[in-house]
């Protein structure tokens, strides 16, 4: 009996140690691949920054803030870029973010039969399958014409305004925002939907409990305990958005002229690189580069401010 219990203990003993190894292997595995991630991010920004670095001697910080993009003359600035890519992007998720999260709000609750949930889970998953291009094309063609009367009426009464200022030019930067709007809508959807269902039950349980209502509870339990799943998403979707080249590229009017009005054509840092990087040479070729490097600097700041407010909001 002695013996038995020994040899059970024995076992025990064995199958513990060998658990603990594999998790330890399994967090060692994990780190060697966090840390190659942030090596391959280091190594692009490095071979970008290398590449670009005859245009940083030439141009500096006044690269950031001049308008002028003139490949005869030499002259280069990203200004009008860097404004096209985050105003297009800010469009975006101002039009997607209060769409997203109401359709996670009504795929995550039962307000809806399961079937009919899960026929709405395939057709917003389904926007993210159609290619940037086909976007692109049903934008130039339908969007923009849709889009006349919407953008004339603006500019006749709010012309007074600098973002409605100019006339109505079809190709500009309020077709490419709405655009984007709808190709980052699948990414917040699913993760803001995702981080309210995985939500424990005795929250919405608990809140009923104290009489709250359906509603009280959606906005004052789930919403606040899922946000930073939300604001992860709604990041990942600003991502998307700044990044985004070829359906803006055929929509936005690739005007390299800075102008505030929304109406007017106007340009990103993806759409010039995909305009110009194919025949560039020589200096015209480093400040692409140099632009690229501007947008991978955009890009990073926001998933910074993203990760910032999420660890401050998991906080409270």
């Amino acid at each position: 009996m002695t013996a038995a219990l020994g040899d059970s203990q024995a076992d025990n003993a064995k199958r513990s140690s060998t658990e603990k190894n594999l998790d330890n292997s399994f967090i060692w595995l994990t780190r060697i691949f966090a840390i190659g991630v942030a090596g391959v991010l280091i190594w692009i920004a490095v071979q970008v920054g290398i590449q670009s670095r005859r245009a940083i001697q030439e141009f500096g910080w006044s690269f950031w803030t001049n308008s002028a993009w003139n490949p005869v003359e030499q002259q280069y600035g990203v200004l009008p870029m860097i404004y096209g890519t985050i105003v297009s992007s800010l469009i975006a998720l101002l039009i997607a973010f209060p769409i997203g999260v109401a359709c996670a709000i009504v795929l995550s609750e039962n307000f809806l039969p399961l079937s009919v949930r899960r026929t709405l889970i395939f057709m917003v998953e389904l926007l993210a399958a159609i290619p940037s291009v086909v976007y692109g094309l049903w934008g130039i063609y339908v969007l923009i014409p849709f889009l006349k009367p919407i953008g004339s009426w603006l500019h006749d009464n709010f012309g007074w305004i600098p973002l409605f200022a100019t006339p109505y030019a079809g190709p500009g930067m309020l077709p490419a925002g709405l655009i984007l709007s709808i190709m980052i809508l699948p990414i917040l959807t699913a993760i803001a939907r995702d981080s309210l269902a995985s939500l424990p039950s005795d929250l919405r349980t608990g809140s009923y409990a104290v009489g709250s209502t359906r509603w009280q509870t959606i906005f004052s339990v789930l919403i606040p305990a899922a946000f930073s799943g939300i604001v992860g998403g709604t990041m990942l979707a600003l991502g998307r958005a700044l990044g985004e080249t070829m359906a803006v590229t055929l929509v936005i009017g690739n005007s390299n002229e800075l102008q505030l009005s929304v109406l007017a054509p106007a340009n990103t840092i993806a759409s010039l690189l995909a305009n110009q990087f194919a025949e560039a040479k020589g200096l015209q070729e480093d400040s692409l580069m140099y632009a690229g490097l501007i947008l991978f600097a955009i890009t990073l700041v926001v998933n910074i401010l993203a990760e910032a407010i999420v660890q401050k909001v998991k906080k409270y």
